[in-house]
């Protein structure tokens, strides 16, 4: 997606060879045009999958995913990266090793908000080791449902996520895909 790129180039910083922060689009300050760009691109792509609800795991995953879901007129649920104080039966949880942070969280959903009968397509901003993505995958499967496809806003192609999903069967589509961060510059496989 050119408009994805576009500000990745002017606005992301390249902290090493590994980590990109786009913080001031995406992470922390949220730009609703480029999110309602993202949705439409997402919906656009997986129109013909069978939706019936998009998930995406908390926080900056949420954006993306509610505007996608707002496009495919459907239900958005989030997954959490630990238990609610008020929701603490009734949840499908697995443990999941975030890349950025190198800690470990349990990541939950709740099952009255997700059945087999569903048809469910994963929104997340990042894909790098794909930890969070699998993550993500094992909830909706241990409730039965079906994994529709998997909408990355970033896909870091240099770390193992891409591959680690396909051999699972996943279907991934990436709006920016990056080769290489090295040297401090950004470099796209078109």
């Amino acid at each position: 997606m050119n408009l994805l790129e576009e500000r990745i180039c002017k606005e992301g910083k390249v902290l090493n060879d590994e980590i990109l922060k786009v913080d001031s689009f995406i992470n922390h300050q949220v730009d609703p045009y480029l999110m309602k760009e993202i949705g439409k691109e997402f919906a656009n792509h997986f129109k013909d999958k069978g939706i019936t609800k998009v998930a995406t795991i908390e926080s900056s995953g949420i954006a993306p995913a509610l505007m996608t879901a707002l496009e495919m007129n459907v239900p958005l649920v989030i997954m959490k990266k630990s238990p609610s104080k008020v929701l603490k039966t009734d949840l499908y949880g697995t443990e999941v090793v975030s890349f950025t942070k190198g800690t470990s969280y349990e990541l939950t959903i709740a099952k009255s908000h997700i059945c087999e009968e569903d048809h469910i397509l994963i929104i997340d901003d990042f894909l790098a080791n794909g930890e969070a993505s699998t993550g993500a995958i094992r909830l909706i499967r241990k409730a039965n449902a079906t994994i529709a496809g998997l909408g990355i806003l970033i896909e870091k192609s240099f770390q193992p996520g891409r591959q680690k999903l396909e051999e699972a069967k996943i279907e991934v589509y990436s709006l920016a895909r990056i080769k290489s961060l090295n040297g401090g510059s950004i470099q796209f496989i078109n």
